[in-house]
């Protein structure tokens, strides 16, 4: 290539030097070099206009016969052009594969743009989302009104999925992810979901059911262990250790029949609670002096910092389940003379509500699964402790139906710290005297 631009230089300079020449013997410099030039310039202004004309019709994978530095052009553009189709080739290749293999996934796949038009979706969309050919480039909101759908497609935040039902067919249940990428297009994929929810919803049923049928032999056993208990027969005196045992044992399934059928509850009744103004200082007040009660000899040093012009809209029980939950958990895992500190104070976006406590803490590891039914990080422990690992899954759905989130942080062996934001959307200042006599009235 470099010796092609070298014999061009040369063929220049040779023609530089015949105008000069051909001046000096007419006397015109000007004219002379202009004479020489002028034929250069319009050879290579034709060859110009050839590699146009070859580019514009598209013919290029047939060289032309021409030597000279052209030749290198055209074979350089031919190279290019070469590599180009192997690489579009390739390319094209590649999105066929992946779009064969998208199209036969069980699950729904569709390409949103940035105003939610679809662009593409697979087979599976269109049954579970009741798309046709000419939706593409429709809305897929138009298509698909949902409330709580459209809701999730317009907020942004996609972190976790949404479960609907499809409108194709309402025995479907579906879970939604929204995957951001590219230049502000999403990917949605659907799932059915509906034999899980099945699965769980037998589960439910059958946690639901157990409990129902054990409360009433649990209620009469320990009747009879209260009678036993308080008989002064001597024959039954030599029991009374057995029989306290007994009775301990049978106070604990009936507190775990009664957390289980809270739970079954709380699981089953999807829409969220009556939401009445609830007085959360007056209740952590009370809350607090019944977990110094529970302290007893252990004399934990438990403090309130509430703010009293904090209310909450919410089911006055539910919320006093999960505070006194945390609360009660605190006391049980706190060595003797640790300090429990509980706030109630407002923060960034809403309120907060914390229990933190100089107890054994937990492990890193354990964290995530804490508000699983029946974990434990220490079995033995719990028990001991009095605790039916059913108290943070509690906890757990009670923020959630009020649209909280629970976060957790402990460090083992220096304490633990258990806090519920709820929005600001929910919080409301204390009624007025007359307006609570209004509606007592």
């Amino acid at each position: 290539m470099l010796d092609h631009w070298l014999s061009e230089a040369w063929r220049l300079v040779a023609l530089v030097v015949v105008g000069v020449i051909i001046g000096a013997i007419t006397g015109y410099y000007s004219l002379g070099i202009l004479i020489c030039i002028v034929p250069y310039l319009a050879y290579h202004l034709y060859n110009v206009y050839q590699l146009d004309q070859w580019l514009r019709q598209r013919k290029i994978s047939e060289l032309p016969e021409i030597g000279g530095v052209y030749e290198e052009l055209y074979h350089s553009v031919y190279q290019f052009y070469r590599r180009g189709r192997a690489q579009r080739r390739r390319l094209t290749d590649l999105l066929s594969r992946f779009r064969k293999g998208t199209a036969a996934m069980p699950d729904a796949t569709v390409v949103l743009q940035s105003s939610n038009e679809i662009e593409w979706f697979n087979h599976a969309a269109s049954r579970y989302f009741n798309l046709r050919a000419q939706d593409v480039g429709k809305r897929l909101d138009n298509l698909f009104r949902h409330p709580s759908f459209l809701k999730y497609l317009s907020q942004g935040n996609y972190v976790q999925p949404l479960l609907v039902q499809s409108p194709n067919d309402s025995q479907l249940s579906l879970q939604i992810h929204v995957v951001p990428y590219g230049d502000n297009q999403r990917l949605l994929i659907a799932r059915d979901v509906s034999r899980m929810q099945r699965l769980e919803q037998m589960r439910r049923d059958f946690v639901a059911n157990v409990s129902h049928e054990l409360r009433t032999p649990l209620t009469v056993l320990t009747g009879f262990l209260e009678s036993m208990s308080d008989n002064k027969d001597e024959k039954i005196s030599d029991w009374s250790h057995q029989i306290d045992l007994m009775q301990a044992q049978a106070s604990r399934m009936q507190l775990i029949v009664q957390q289980l059928l809270l739970l079954a509850r709380l699981e089953t009744d999807v829409g969220p609670p009556r939401k009445n103004p609830v007085d959360i200082p007056e209740m952590l007040k009370a809350i607090c002096s019944e977990a110094r009660a529970l302290s007893g000899e252990r004399e934990h040093d438990i403090s309130l910092d509430s703010d009293d012009s904090l209310w909450l809209l919410g089911n006055h029980e539910e919320l006093r389940s999960a505070f006194s939950n945390l609360v009660f958990n605190a006391i049980r895992y706190t060595p003797p003379h640790g300090k429990i500190h509980v706030t109630w104070k407002s923060s960034d976006g809403g309120v907060r509500f914390a229990v933190k406590d100089t107890g054994i803490g937990i492990s890193e590891n354990h964290i995530p699964r804490l508000t699983e039914r029946f974990y434990r990080v220490d079995v033995g422990r719990s028990r001991e402790a009095g605790g039916t690992g059913l108290g943070l899954a509690i906890v757990k759905h009670v923020v959630q139906r009020h649209e909280g989130i629970l976060k957790i942080d402990s460090v083992l062996g220096e304490g633990s710290e258990f806090s519920c934001e709820f929005p600001v959307s929910g919080v409301i200042a204390p009624p007025r005297a007359n307006d609570q006599a209004s509606t007592l009235s």
